[in-house]
């Protein structure tokens, strides 16, 4: 490798994102498998290290005066890893928001106990109290409409790997369906139950297909299922 090309590779590796890895790039988009524990958008507590700020840092490669930037377009609970995507350009932005619920969603979630069938759909109107916790209601006059599909991809004594089909984006809608449904997702703070088994939410975003904003061609973006949720289903004893 040329002088040339070892200093190319040092000034792409200075601005490569923390905590996240880039799927997929171009002019219209950027998809990233974000890590567990890194923030979206910066939230009261954490102004600095989240995926927009390493994102904006990352296209303006250095440069404060650069007009590249990223415009966000959905998010994932701090502690959910997977895909994630921006728009690079407002247009973008816009035409994916106004599709997003049209797009297919997949997430993996590792919970505790075994689903009482192989598969179904858990349906709710979802409302949130003072202290910003997600529940369900009877009526849909207090709830926004919420959807939940589900399905055992592998199972232990103890837990259960589901593959969940996210067919609105309600604000912690997989967690609190799965925990009402007496399944809690595996190190969930909020809505499950204490214990050991984890140090991070089991609940990864799997697979996103879209439409690109540009090309109007349908993409689907893959993150892969982390080790730590197959080696809870595979290290589990009676």
């Amino acid at each position: 490798m040329t002088k040339e090309k070892n200093n190319d590779k040092k000034q792409i590796d200075k601005y490569q994102p923390k905590g996240l890895t880039i799927l997929y790039e171009d002019k219209e988009i950027i998809v990233i498998d974000k890590s567990s524990g890194l923030l979206t958008i910066a939230n009261d507590k954490e102004r600095n290290k989240t995926a927009y700020i390493e994102l904006n840092n990352y296209v303006r490669k250095g440069n404060n005066q650069s007009k590249n930037r990223i415009f966000i377009v959905h998010r994932l609970d701090r502690d959910t890893s997977g895909v994630l995507v921006f728009a690079k350009t407002e247009k973008a932005k816009h035409f994916l928001q106004e599709e997003w619920e049209k797009f297919s969603k997949q997430y993996f979630a590792v919970v505790h106990g075994r689903m009482d069938k192989r598969e179904g759909i858990i349906t709710s109107y979802l409302a949130e109290n003072k202290i910003h916790r997600m529940y369900s209601v009877d009526e849909s006059e207090n709830g926004k409409l919420a959807k939940t599909g589900w399905k055992v991809f592998k199972e232990s004594p103890n837990f259960s790997l589901l593959k969940v089909d996210l067919f609105t984006g309600r604000k912690n809608q997989i967690r609190v369906h799965l925990a009402e449904n007496g399944c809690p997702v595996v190190g969930d703070r909020m809505y499950g139950k204490k214990d050991k088994t984890s140090n991070r939410l089991a609940l990864h975003a799997g697979a996103i297909t879209i439409i690109h904003p540009y090309t109007k061609e349908e993409m689907t973006f893959m993150a892969p299922i982390p080790k730590l949720f197959k080696a809870i289903i595979k290290n589990d004893k009676k």
